[in-house]
Formats: C-alpha cells, sequence, structure tokens
C-alpha cells in the first residue's frame, strides 16, 4: 500500500485493525513534532470504486465531527487530514461490551458529562446504541469513538435536539444494563420514549439499513469480528465441545496483519491437545480452523458460570496490560496469569 506523501516520513503501521468496502483502519505509529505516538489511520486508497460515495461521505462527516470535537477531551484527537486519509489518536482502554462496567456508576456519570460536552460543541455522535463506540479509558474514564455517521450542527435546531436526545437514549440503554439501580426518575422517562424520527425509522427505515448493511455489504456484527466470528466461530465451539477430551471452548476474534480478522480459539482441557489434533476436531464443521489455539486448564467465569469472553478476548489481541482491572478476584487473577503465560499472540495489537 502507497501512502500520500504528506505521511510518507511520519506513519509507521503495525497492524491493520479493519479493511471493508469502506475504508481501512490502521494501528501504528504517528510523527509529531515532540517524538512518535500512538494514532489510527484510516484511508480510502484502497476502497472500490462503487463504494466510493458512500465512503467519501462518512469520511466527511468523521472529519469535520473530530475537528469540532478535538479539544473536549471527550474522543480521539484529529492529528491529521487529507483528501483521503485521516489520523487521529489512540485511545487507550477498551469497548464497553469488553469492559462490562457492572456496578461503576462513576463511568455512566463521566459518559454523561462527555456526552454534555459533545453536545454543547453542536456535534451529535448518532451512532451510539453500539457498545463498541462507547470506551473505558485505563483511566476509568468514558470516551467515545467512531464519528462517521455524526452531526455538525451550526445552532441548536429542532433537528439538532432530536438527535441529542437520541444520543441520550441511547447511552441510558447501556446505564440500564450495567447500573440499573443508578437511573434517575427522569433518565428512566427518556428509556420509556422514542423520538418520533427513532419511531418511524424503526418503523421503515432500519430495516432497508439491515438488508444493504448484512446482504449487500457483509456487516455482521457489533463487536467488529465480520463474518468469521458470527459464521465460522459457532461452528468451531460446538465441533470443540462435542469433542471427549474438550470440557469447554471459547472462539474470539482479533485483527490480523494481513487478513483484517482471525480467530483465537481457548480450549478447556486436562490433555495436552496438539495443533494437529485440534485441526483433526474443527476438520469437519464446515469452515477452516482458527488461527490461533490455545489449551487452558481454566477459563475465567462469571458468578452463573459464563465464560468471561471479553478477557479472553484482551489475551487475544494481546493487550494484557488492560486485563487487571477487569478481574474481581485472587482466583481469577490466578487463571488468567497461567492463560497469559501460555499465549499464543505476542505481536498483534488491537485499538478502537
Amino acid at each position: 500500500m502507497t501512502l500520500p506523501a504528506s505521511l510518507n516520513d511520519r506513519w509507521r503501521s503495525t497492524l491493520i485493525l479493519k479493511r471493508d468496502v469502506f475504508s481501512t483502519v490502521e494501528r501504528g505509529r504517528f510523527a509529531t513534532p515532540t517524538g512518535e505516538i500512538d494514532a489510527v489511520l484510516r484511508r480510502l486508497d484502497q476502497i472500490p470504486r462503487w463504494t466510493r460515495p458512500i465512503a467519501r461521505h462518512l469520511f466527511d462527516r468523521e472529519r469535520r465531527a473530530l475537528a469540532a470535537a478535538d479539544s473536549l477531551g471527550v474522543g480521539p484527537r484529529l492529528l491529521l487530514a487529507g483528501d483521503n486519509f485521516l489520523v487521529r489518536g489512540f485511545i487507550a482502554g477498551v469497548a464497553l461490551h469488553v469492559a462490562r462496567p457492572h456496578g461503576d456508576r462513576a463511568y455512566f456519570a463521566a459518559a454523561k458529562l462527555a456526552l454534555r460536552r459533545l453536545h454543547r460543541a453542536g456535534v451529535c455522535h448518532n451512532d451510539l446504541a453500539k457498545e463498541q463506540n462507547w470506551l473505558r479509558g485505563t483511566d476509568g474514564q468514558a470516551y467515545l469513538t467512531d464519528f462517521q455517521l455524526a452531526f455538525v450542527f451550526r445552532r441548536r435546531s429542532k433537528i439538532f435536539r432530536v438527535a441529542a436526545y437520541e444520543d441520550l437514549r441511547h447511552l441510558l440503554k447501556h446505564k440500564r444494563s450495567y447500573v440499573p439501580d443508578a437511573l434517575t426518575a427522569s433518565e428512566r422517562r427518556v428509556l420509556a420514549h422514542k423520538s418520533l424520527p427513532t419511531r418511524l425509522w424503526m418503523a421503515t427505515g432500519k430495516r432497508v439499513y439491515r438488508l444493504i448493511t448484512r446482504g449487500v455489504f457483509g456487516f455482521t456484527d457489533r463487536e467488529g469480528g465480520g463474518p468469521r466470528l458470527v459464521r465460522d466461530a459457532p461452528l468451531i465451539t460446538a465441533a470443540l465441545q462435542r469433542d471427549p477430551r474438550v470440557r469447554d471452548a471459547a472462539v474470539v476474534a482479533f485483527p490480523e496483519r494481513r487478513a483484517g480478522t482471525a480467530l483465537y480459539a481457548f480450549i478447556e482441557s486436562d490433555e495436552p491437545l496438539s495443533e494437529r489434533q485440534i485441526q483433526d476436531i474443527v476438520a469437519g464443521c464446515g469452515t477452516k480452523p482458527p488461527e490461533r489455539t490455545q489449551v487452558v486448564d481454566a477459563m475465567p467465569r462469571d458468578p452463573s458460570g459464563r465464560v468471561r469472553a471479553e478477557i479472553l478476548q484482551l489475551v487475544a489481541m494481546n493487550q494484557v496490560d488492560l486485563i487487571e482491572p477487569l478481574l474481581r478476584n485472587q482466583g481469577e487473577r490466578d487463571v488468567m496469569s497461567r492463560i497469559i503465560a501460555g499465549r499464543q499472540n505476542f505481536r498483534d495489537r488491537f485499538a478502537f
């Protein structure tokens, strides 16, 4: 891939995070006057011709929103932008569906404040129903990312008020999932009432949107794992769980340098299964085997016994430095220390 001339001496790519028909997103290092920093690059030079009008529209919306919100401290900084690329700062943290901040009232107070700051700057995010667009930073604060659908308003018009209301309503839906007892009476009223444009959208446009995004563009899941996570991972998991030597299995996605998305299988077993044995187990399930496999003696679980796949995903993405705040007791720390010691992916780094 040929970099734009203005980036030649300033950008060093380390990993492709995402590649679809609208853009390529890379993690890397960006040279500033004070030294290199972690950053994320979105580029349009590799997209097909037939998606360019939509891709350009989404790109321009993100660039305007990032510029408007640049100094607010609620999202990534806009570091550099050209006709077909933009470089934004990297936020150290994990998405809401990975962090799972149950009982964390402070996080949602910070999220509401971040949203208020964004709206005061005239920016409505317009895509906050997705948990991956909310980040929990390593500092415990709330941040927003992925501004491709954002609106920037010059005045507080009726459309602005509706869009801001829906931003807030989506945040409160997440708050209801993680700290329902912290909802105020006024917040419950917001949750109970969708705006008229939203009700119309749910009844009409959303069906067409899903048909296009899933049927034409192949966007299939909210966590960003793509078709492999949605279609292949369940088949691999079922095949592994059927084997009598396997107590349980969990398959998660992680960014892969060449393919964009790969699968990592954690296999709970008392036997030291070899790579060849694992490939034989999944050979008949109708898909290719996972790119990484790790046999473990135990997996982290919540009180109900559910495997905490969000923690295993951080191992797969080699973001082990973000795991400690998610662990609840010494037993989980012991389990995770063994898994981390045996992890199979040391190179790739994932960013939101």
